[in-house]
């Protein structure tokens, strides 16, 4: 076979091997494009099923509310009431707190007005060198011992002329039983024996079923007097001592943003607390000695004794010194007759008027000052609330509520007060380590 004959054969195979490598790159393309589109496929699928099965996100959408379906009126009104309910719930929530706690709540209330009282005498007695502690001490002994020597003359006066009232007394009782009998009403005498043996029997009895009671309310009371009276005098004592440290303490408790308001609006607080509480005590005097001069010029029995109870009275303003002018206007009736009486009602109206027309007026000042009317509603309030007590209190915190009203409305500078040495020691006190500001802890 010949060289032609050779390459004539090579030839075809050398083009079938060509022909088969493009077929299999063909076949590799065909399957890598098919695997890509697979892919791409199953790809979208997982991507639907995962849509599918996946919680849509919650989108805030439009809202079906518009503020022109409400009257402006309305709105503002609910937002007043909501804010004003909260309001009586707080206040609902410290009255009843107050009551529940009323043993330690009043004591401690009189403490700080006998304290506001006493405070000039303490800082004087610092300014000639005394101890705090020794000053307050002589405070303290010194307000008690007065109280107890007004009490022990006023007690000792009643139990002397009381044989002499309780003769009067019998005498006015019988002029009342003559007047039955002869005057337009015509009794019997066996009418008149039978009402007040009536009387007699209805309260003979209801003596005898309510005694266990009276003795446990008397016994109650006897140890609810022992305790406040304590309270009041341990309570003055460190009022007097470390009222500035006390202050301190209870301001750090406010946020640190308001602790400057808190502390100014406090101060100022007591300040018109002080200057009531003295306008209040030479009031009560100038009441007390004017009752008792009317009185003593009637011969009315009992002057030291009315003296000291218009006295007491007067820290009740308005009504407590008129009420004791009552009593005063009853005894005159009952040892004297209805002449002595009359010009006893009107001696204690003339006294009444002086005081609230020219005293409290010229010694409370504007700072002070309530409104009558004011001060009517305060011990209304007051008596309904916590009886005797609230009304004594009811004022002097109107009064000071009133003030720190003014200052945070700004309708008042607290360098407008009148201060004395007392307001001094407040305004400006004597250890400056102790701001309300200073982020150290309190002493205890």
């Amino acid at each position: 076979m010949t060289n032609d004959e050779g390459r004539e054969r090579a030839q075809p195979a050398g083009q079938g091997a060509t022909h088969d490598s493009a077929g299999e790159r063909l076949a590799e393309r065909l399957t890598q494009q098919l695997a890509q589109q697979w892919a791409h496929l199953r790809a979208e699928r997982r991507a639907e099923r995962h849509a599918e099965l996946a919680v849509p996100p919650v989108r805030p959408g439009v809202s079906n509310f518009s503020r022109a379906q409400v009257p402006w009126g309305l709105d503002l009104a609910a937002a007043w009431s909501w804010r004003f309910l909260v309001i009586v719930a707080a206040g609902y929530v410290i009255l009843w707190t107050v009551n529940r706690f009323a043993l330690v709540v009043f004591p401690l209330a009189i403490a700080l007005l006998l304290a506001a009282l006493v405070s000039p005498l303490v800082r004087a007695a610092r300014n000639v060198g005394m101890p705090a502690s020794l000053g307050s001490i002589f405070g303290v002994t010194l307000t008690f011992g007065v109280v107890g020597v007004l009490l022990t003359f006023a007690g000792q006066q009643v139990a002397s002329g009381a044989t002499e009232l309780a003769g009067e007394v019998v005498k006015g009782l019988e002029e009342i039983r003559a007047w039955l009998r002869d005057g337009p009403l015509h009794a019997s005498d066996s009418q008149i024996n039978d009402y007040i043996g009536e009387a007699q029997v209805a309260i003979t009895e209801w003596s005898k079923s309510d005694a266990l009671g009276q003795a446990a309310t008397l016994g109650s009371a006897i140890g609810n007097v022992t305790a406040g009276f304590f309270i009041v005098l341990f309570a003055m004592y460190f009022f007097l001592a470390d009222g500035e440290r006390i202050w301190t303490w209870i301001v750090r408790l406010s946020p640190r943003a308001a602790r400057e308001h808190v502390d100014s609006s406090g101060r100022v607080a007591w300040v018109s607390l002080t200057q009531f509480v003295r306008a209040t005590i030479i009031v009560a005097f100038v009441d007390s000695v004017g009752i008792m001069a009317v009185a003593w010029w009637l011969d009315v029995p009992l002057v030291l004794a009315i003296g000291v109870l218009v006295f007491l009275g007067a820290f009740v303003p308005m009504i407590g010194a008129t009420v004791a002018g009552a009593v005063a206007v009853l005894v005159a009736l009952v040892d004297q007759g209805p002449v002595a009486a009359l010009l006893m009602l009107v001696g204690v109206i003339v006294v009444q008027q002086v005081e609230g027309n020219v005293l409290q007026p010229f010694l409370m000042g504007r700072f002070v000052s309530v409104h009558p009317l004011g001060v009517i509603i305060a011990i209304a309030m007051g008596l309904i609330l916590a009886g005797i007590g609230g009304a004594l209190v009811a004022v002097p915190l109107a009064a000071a509520i009133n003030a720190v009203v003014l200052h945070l409305a700004g309708r008042s500078d607290p360098d407008e007060i009148a201060t004395t040495d007392a307001e001094e020691e407040l305004l400006e006190p004597d250890e400056p380590e102790h701001r309300p500001d200073d982020t150290s802890e309190a002493t205890s």
